[in-house]
């Protein structure tokens, strides 16, 4: 398999990396990241960058296109150049996945029409506007499309997918190899365990978030 995971300017680190790190580990995959130039693209953190080995547009065919979310995703979903890449990425592709908002990109780039998907839980509703069919789950699978929640999801998703491809087998030797064996202190990840108060707090502080962001388009 080879994989192209999609960059872009304010990109969220773990959308990007956790996926890799299950990826990169599956004996055979090639994992690259691809962006619209080589070199480092900044995260949404502004503290960190990661490393594209190729721009996208002299990126080959990819088994598997992987787009992650970021703050970046908002101005991602108007760039017709950005949009056209992914098309022909996902056209020679038999997986098309995505983590957070990274599916808003997706189906604005008309990818996602029809198909069952998820993302953050603050946006799932604008997958509809989309096109799409938002469903409030960790991992979707619709055919050979597969989409995550919210961030730390894209380690669930990815070994869903290598789990489908490789078998069961392979998949829990990965998740053993980085250990993956979440114990969270708190149950709060979700908006159905989380208290109310900690659920209208995220959301105030996304919703000035992007209007700061729309702000700056």
């Amino acid at each position: 398999m080879n994989v192209a995971i999609y960059l872009f300017d304010r990109v969220t680190a773990l959308d990007a990396i956790g996926p890799y790190e299950v990826l990169c580990r599956v004996p055979g995959w090639e994992v690259e990241f691809v962006a619209a130039e080589a070199g480092p693209v900044e995260t949404d953190t502004g503290i960190t960058a990661i490393s594209a080995t190729r721009p996208v547009s002299r990126a080959g065919s990819a088994d598997l296109l992987l787009v992650p979310g970021g703050a970046g995703s908002r101005p991602l979903m108007s760039d017709q150049p950005a949009l056209e890449q992914l098309r022909r990425l996902a056209a020679g592709a038999e997986w098309l996945s995505s983590v957070c908002t990274g599916s808003l990109v997706l189906a604005a780039a008309g990818l996602l029409d029809g198909k069952r998907c998820t993302t953050h839980w603050l946006y799932l509703e604008r997958l509809r506007e989309l096109g799409a069919v938002p469903v409030a789950e960790r991992v979707v699978v619709d055919g050979r499309t597969i989409t995550a929640a919210g961030v730390s999801s894209g380690i669930d998703m990815a070994l869903s997918l290598v789990g489908s491809v490789e078998g069961p087998e392979v998949a829990r030797a990965v998740q053993l190899a980085i250990e993956y064996d979440p114990q969270p202190p708190y149950d709060s990840g979700s908006p159905r365990t989380a208290a109310s108060g900690t659920v209208e707090a995220v959301t105030a502080r996304a919703a000035k978030r992007d209007r700061w962001l729309a702000a700056r388009q």
